[in-house]
């Protein structure tokens, strides 16, 4: 089977996902020579107003694409990696995972404002329960607020002071050129990104190994080790967008650290492990180190209630 000479790129069509399927579009192109199509996709997460761990976890971006890509619409997709279930289906081939932009987690405050500064019982939105957790791990006086929606839609809270801040992932602000907009990028020391985050996927049919062969071009070998060993853990814990699961693996092409937590949803308590190996037994790291996880305890973390209340308020 033949490459077309254009491919068709299957992306959702918010704004950071088009920009970011723009750049994955760019580099396939510089790569191979191939021209590449954006084809936007609306996701049912996407037209939902519900939090993500009701309709689903962040599978529900993911499964619209994957149905066009099947049925032949569209010969490659672009996600998010950290929306991937961990599961790979039989059909379809994870072919790229492109060098990694910042996997760190980033706070937009009202005139440049920390963490720290905050006052008690600020306002913080987040859908994310993992960075809930880990914003009440350091701080035990702050209201995480449940929020959906786009980059531009959370930051327009802060902006009209609905919120005082809101918590979002470093490499999408600087996708859609609003990076400058971070007053606080937490370190992995203080804040574990998602597995996968800052990371993008792109997926092809496991009919197409032609193409496959070709969409390997944009393929990052050290990128695919790091989260590789992210998404074992979160697959050996068998947890999904819900749990506050947070890893976190670098280095270099003979040698990969990484670190993972489990955060009780409410701020009171985590477990943290880490591990080293070699980038090709990624998978076999991040099994071990869920395994001491769950020997820690990891299990009983994940089931604390999210709910509490700090001044009268409930809050995650």
């Amino acid at each position: 089977m033949s490459v077309p000479a254009v491919l068709r790129l299957g992306t959702r069509k918010s704004p950071m996902a088009m920009a970011q399927s723009g750049l994955v579009a760019e580099a396939i192109t510089a790569r191979t020579g191939y021209r590449v199509q954006l084809i936007g996709v609306t996701t049912h997460g996407d037209v939902s107003k519900a939090q993500l761990a009701q309709i689903g976890g962040t599978g529900v971006f993911v499964s619209a694409l994957r149905d066009r890509l099947l049925a032949g619409e569209v010969d490659l997709a672009v996600h998010s990696l950290k929306d991937l279930p961990t599961g790979q289906p039989e059909d379809i081939i994870l072919a790229a995972v492109p060098r990694r932009d910042d996997p760190r987690d980033a706070l937009v405050t009202r005139e440049g404002a920390k963490l720290a500064d905050l006052a008690a019982g600020a306002a913080i939105g987040t859908g994310s329960p993992r960075r809930a957790a880990q914003l009440m791990l350091l701080r035990k006086d702050i209201r995480c607020v449940p929020i959906r929606g786009n980059a531009d839609t959370r930051l327009a809270k802060v902006g009209t002071g609905e919120l005082e801040a809101v918590v979002l992932a470093a490499a999408g602000l600087a996708r859609i050129g609003r990076l400058d907009a971070a007053s606080q990028v937490f370190e992995p020391d203080d804040m574990l990104p998602a597995p996968g985050q800052g990371a993008l996927a792109v997926e092809c049919r496991a009919s197409d190994p032609y193409l496959a062969d070709l969409l390997s071009a944009v393929d990052d070998p050290l990128s695919r080790a790091a989260v590789t060993a992210e998404r074992a853990v979160l697959a050996s814990l068998e947890a999904g967008c819900s749990a506050p699961i947070g890893a976190y693996a670098a280095g270099t092409a003979e040698h990969l650290h990484l670190e993972a937590a489990v955060i009780a949803a409410d701020g009171g308590r985590a477990l943290r492990e880490h591990g080293d190996a070699s980038p090709s037994g990624a998978g076999r790291l991040g099994r071990d180190v869920a395994a001491r996880l769950q020997r820690g305890g990891a299990g009983s973390l994940m089931t604390v209630p999210a709910v509490r209340t700090i001044n009268g308020k409930d809050a995650l």
